[in-house]
């Protein structure tokens, strides 16, 4: 296996893992970083750049991560409420006056970001150009009646996210949420990373699709999971709120269309390198070259528990902080502290405070799954066992 990149001593499991997830999981085209102490210890990439083609992937190639960019999309809030520009516990109308419609006044910020606005779905999905428009998603979840008391319950926004967050960032800065993160997050710590692929970048990204990994009874180290019938079901039934949620957008949108790369989708579509992931998450707990993000009072709010226990839309128990997954058995991170996001299929970004550690895997080779894909585990258990 050809392996291109650098591994700091102590963290040469990860490599081993890495190139495992190609040997035995099905792995076609990825990339893995890792920080420590705001220092980067792990970068390596390997494979093809397309997972149906045979360019090699590059050291600068890029892909669509899905919901790991929830993670970042969720950093902006946070940082406008350390800026004093955002009351968390504010309702969404005192910025959005036209949310205040269908029951939703009470609403407040912090709900938007712990899935507990009670808008995962809409009563008529959004044709993908709606979705993109930039104005018929903030005006269609504004208009939307919520499925449970706001507050009072959570679910998973798999796709209402993007304009339930970007609306709120577009409202209190006049910035849509793509550009803000530009502005003031990746150009200052030198991020490869998206929402809206600029064109002069889109040579750089490659194709993602489904793919199956093989059976590997041999492998212990594979994390296999049989779904519970309630989930298989729930996915199944076209009326589901699980359904209708990742269906808030009808027909799903073509991932490998330049138009769609280019769209502002907080929920769904960031784009970026797993060192720009990695990076990110690891000035989020403490500086990288001079930057930080976080103060640590934001940090505590990203990872205190705010939802935890049944997901009315994932139909398991799932764990939120304050725009993050927090680490449990649906989303097993590095340890108890951890935070992050995993994106439907297999990329993931997430931090843990404690041992100063940030990851950031991205892949074109799309697994079933929504939050612990095997391939990531097998590189969080490799992370684990480092000195």
């Amino acid at each position: 296996m050809d392996v291109r990149g650098t591994v700091a001593a102590g963290f040469e499991p990860v490599r081993d893992a890495f190139i495992r997830n190609f040997e035995q999981r099905g792995e076609r085209g990825a990339a893995v970083a890792v920080y420590r102490d705001g220092h980067k210890v792990v970068d390596l990439w390997a494979g093809t750049r397309d997972v149906d083609g045979t360019e090699p992937w590059a050291v600068d190639t890029v892909q669509i991560v899905r919901s790991a960019g929830k993670g970042i999309a969720a950093a902006v809030p946070l940082l406008l409420h350390q800026r004093g520009q955002v009351d968390l516990d504010a309702p969404v109308g005192t910025y959005w006056p036209e949310f205040k419609a269908a029951g939703k006044e009470r609403v407040l910020v912090r709900h938007l970001l712990a899935h507990r606005a009670g808008i995962p779905a809409l009563d008529r999905p959004l044709t993908p150009s709606e979705a993109a428009d930039g104005s018929s998603g903030p005006q269609a979840v504004a208009a939307q009646r919520p499925q449970w008391e706001p507050g009072t319950d959570h679910g998973y926004h798999a796709q209402t996210y993007s304009w339930l967050i970007g609306e709120l960032v577009r409202r209190v800065t006049g910035r849509t949420v793509g550009r803000w993160i530009a502005e003031e997050i990746a150009r200052p710590l030198g991020l490869d990373f998206w929402f809206g692929l600029p064109a002069d970048e889109a040579h750089r990204i490659g194709r993602i699709g489904p793919v199956e990994p093989p059976a590997a009874p041999g492998d212990s180290g594979i994390l296999r999971v049989r779904p519970k019938r309630s989930v298989v079901e729930a996915y199944r039934d076209p009326q589901s709120l699980t359904r209708r949620a990742f269906g808030a957008i009808d027909p799903m949108p073509d991932e490998n269309d330049p138009g769609y790369r280019a769209a502002e989708l907080p929920a769904s579509n960031g784009i970026a390198t797993a060192r720009g992931l990695a990076r990110c998450y690891a000035a989020m707990i403490g500086p990288v070259d001079g930057h930080r993000l976080f103060a640590p009072a934001t940090l505590t709010l990203a990872r205190t528990e705010e939802s935890s226990g049944p997901d009315r839309v994932l139909v398991v128990n799932t764990r939120f902080g304050l725009g993050y997954m927090l680490h449990g058995p649906s989303a097993p991170l590095l340890a108890p502290g951890s935070f992050g996001h995993p994106g439907r299929g297999g990329s993931l970004g997430f931090a843990d405070p404690e041992s100063g550690i940030a990851l950031g895997y991205v892949t074109n080779g799309l697994q079933k799954g929504v939050t612990a894909d095997p391939r990531a585990q097998a590189l969080i258990r490799a992370v684990r066992s480092a000195p």
